[in-house]
């Protein structure tokens, strides 16, 4: 416990220390996000140790409200996302030293340290909170913070309105968790006193069906918003493109897992008890979750918003492995609800881990050619190389490709659903079966849409208009991608040592583990229920591709002669150019033929005079915008309404003192019928 607020204590530090070095900026930026840095590692050191040794401490702060103190609570659950958030804030840190100096000479940077400082602070808070009051705080303090650095170049009117839509949302979401918490601290105590508002409360507390309903849906819908779980999703690739890169990595990579955390707190420790519904809601917004969310992002041709809603995708998946064991957990299969639960937790981690090397990738690529749209893009492989091999990195391990990390998790959930029995109930039959079929889905898209990422911005020519001198990215931000990508090839060859390492957190929330069976063959094999169903050796496919890849190397480079270059062939035209390379429209264009109904999508054509050669009297242009469905169906005319009934009320501002004293006057009538 001391390490771990000793690590918050010093983000706070770094965030207070800011402004006495506003009038030296590169100072404040190396000195601050180092102190970040050594915050995250001792961080990331405290949360390994507690779920390795199954630690539990408690602590008292005596500030808050009037007998209202805060009260922290460190657990093996608290450990693992105090990990996980620490682990990547430790490589986007390193990462935001070199990231952050292209600010120099453009505009200050103090708002951008002090922010990130009290958000990663904030993270931290909520996940050691073990009342609802501080969790409250420590909520509206990573969402206020969060909210400025997504409004950090703020001349921008999208970073405007990306900003408050997020704000909105989160604030939305924010009432729901605060009446959920209402319901169990009411419940606990009888109305009758505030002293039902600790966790430790609401954990010896039994909960009425209904109630505990009521509290789970309002807690659901409310991490949920922050999670950006489909519909609930329309703020997140507003806000995490236009934010700094390493804050989009942050947000991305674990600010949505705080949400994870509050619906696993709130369902499996603080609530207890659960019928399979709970479970059976969760996986079908999941799934809903994982396969709109990749179907929107192989629509974008925006990098940062592609990778924006693979972050919905991967949100997805990680609730799929949740329900999924929630739903055995309610049927008293506790190893196969450890499974899944594990299942979704290491996706947890793999996802903080390979979606905050991707966005470290697209800032080095925006930092570079000052470029998200990846039509003016390409060819930079040959500029870029860290950059590019990194950022392959990436897309192997979100496509869930062995030997890296996503591969691993993803194929645990295919387990959970594989392995587990014939469950009653007509939903259940279908929807285990479907569930499957639609994460398989999901990981085929999710692949066909990071070839297209990677192909249409490293590969090729360049596409752009103009030809900007693009370097690779400085040693610093290089050094935070190469942590996270090693990070997440270790994930994905040594999963057996992690699973070990976890198995408390099941052991203590489903009542089962599963690292007895899964290490049953050392650390090489991966055998989650028994080597007899299924198996899986990271470290054997590792070195099976090393040595194909050693093997094609020495047959093809040992011999100058044995590739041959020649011409590419054009077909008989000899004025080919950049122009004609496939670019991101068309190689979605398939897709988007088969699951167009799913969208909004304008296409259009228009043909104008050119004038440059008679054989070619007329230019082609091709206009196509895409947008999300639910902005029209649930979002617009909410915010249509608002405006209307904002536009109405407006009208009682008279500005007049006469008005006003009428006002004031039937206010006073109307309560003093009612004080009756």
């Amino acid at each position: 416990m001391n390490i771990i607020v000793s690590s918050v204590l010093l983000l706070f530090l770094s965030a207070l220390l800011a402004p006495l070095f506003k009038s030296r900026q590169r100072l404040l930026i190396n000195a601050s996000f180092l102190l970040a840095a050594i915050a995250s590692l001792l961080g990331a050191a405290g949360g390994i140790w507690v779920v390795g040794a199954g630690i539990t401490s408690k602590l008292i702060l005596p500030v808050g409200l009037p007998d209202l103190p805060f009260h922290l609570r460190l657990d093996p659950l608290a450990g693992f996302f105090i990990t996980v958030i620490c682990l990547l804030s430790l490589f986007v840190s390193l990462y935001s030293i070199g990231y952050v100096k292209g600010y120099l000479g453009k505009r200050p940077v103090t708002s951008l340290v002090v922010f990130y400082g009290l958000f990663l602070a904030g993270m931290l808070m909520v996940v050691l909170a073990d009342d609802a009051l501080f969790f409250l705080v420590s909520w509206e303090v990573m969402a206020a913070a969060s909210y400025f650095l997504v409004m950090f170049e703020d001349e921008l009117i999208e970073n405007r309105r990306a900003a408050f839509l997020y704000m909105i949302v989160a604030h939305v979401g924010a009432i729901a968790i605060l009446l959920s918490f209402g319901i169990m601290a009411g419940l606990t105590t009888g109305f009758e006193s505030f002293s039902g508002y600790t966790f430790d409360a609401m954990r010896q507390a039994e909960f009425p069906l209904q109630w505990a309903t009521a509290a789970f849906l309002l807690a659901f819908f409310g991490f949920a918003a922050k999670a950006g779980v489909v519909p609930l999703h329309v703020w997140l690739p507003e806000a995490h493109p236009v934010a700094p890169s390493n804050v989009s990595a942050l947000m991305s990579g674990v600010m949505l897992k705080t949400a994870i955390y509050g619906i696993v707190r709130v369902s499996f420790d603080l609530l207890g008890g659960f019928p399979w519904w709970w479970g059976a809601i969760v996986l079908i917004f999941g799934l809903i979750s994982a396969v709109m969310g990749v179907l929107y992002a192989l629509m974008q041709h925006d990098l940062k918003r592609l990778l924006a809603y693979h972050s919905v995708e991967n949100i997805g998946i990680i609730l799929i492995g949740i329900g999924l064991s929630m739903i055995f957990t309610s049927y008293n299969m506790p190893l196969l609800a450890a499974l899944a639960l594990i299942a979704g937790l290491y996706h947890t981690m793999n996802h903080a881990l390979f979606k905050g090397l991707l966005f470290m990738g697209a800032g080095a690529v925006l930092h570079a050619t000052h470029e998200r749209n990846m039509e003016e893009m390409g060819g930079l492989i040959h500029r870029m190389p860290w950059t590019a091999a990194l950022f392959l990195v990436g897309c192997v391990s979100i496509s869930a490709l062995p030997p890296f990390n996503g591969f691993v998790s993803e194929w645990l959930t295919f387990q959970a659903f594989l392995l587990s029995p014939a469950l009653p109930g007509p939903l259940l039959k279908l929807l285990i079966p479907l569930g499957a079929a639609l994460l398989a889905l999901t990981g085929a898209l999710a692949a066909a849409c990071f070839v297209k990422a990677f192909g249409v911005t490293f590969l090729g020519h360049w596409r752009g208009s103009r030809n900007p001198r693009v370097q690779e990215a400085g040693p610093t931000m290089r050094l935070g991608m190469i942590l996270a990508a090693l990070m997440c090839l270790f994930l994905g060859i040594l999963p057996t040592a992690i699973i070990e390492w976890m198995d408390i957190l099941t052991e203590q929330l489903v009542g089962d583990k599963i690292g007895t069976t899964a290490g049953a063959f050392g650390w090489m094999w991966l055998t989650p229920i028994a080597s007899e169903r299924a198996s899986y050796s990271g470290s054997t496919v590792f070195l099976g591709i090393l040595a194909v890849v050693a093997v094609v190397y020495l047959l093809l480079h040992v011999k100058p002669s044995a590739i041959h270059r020649v011409p590419i062939w054009d077909c008989g035209f000899a004025k080919i150019n950049q122009r004609m390379q496939y670019n991101a429209a068309s190689f979605s264009m398939p897709i988007r033929r088969i699951f167009g109904f799913l969208f909004n999508i304008k296409e259009q054509v228009k043909l104008t005079p050119r004038g440059v050669h008679p054989a070619f009297p007329m230019r082609l242009n091709y206009y196509l915008r895409i947008r999300d469905r639910f902005w029209g169906w649930l979002y617009k005319p909410v915010v249509e309404t608002s405006f209307r009934l904002s536009r109405r009320v407006g009208r009682l501002q008279q500005g007049r003192i006469q008005a006003y004293l009428i006002y004031s006057f039937i206010t006073i009538i109307v309560l003093l019928v009612f004080s009756r």
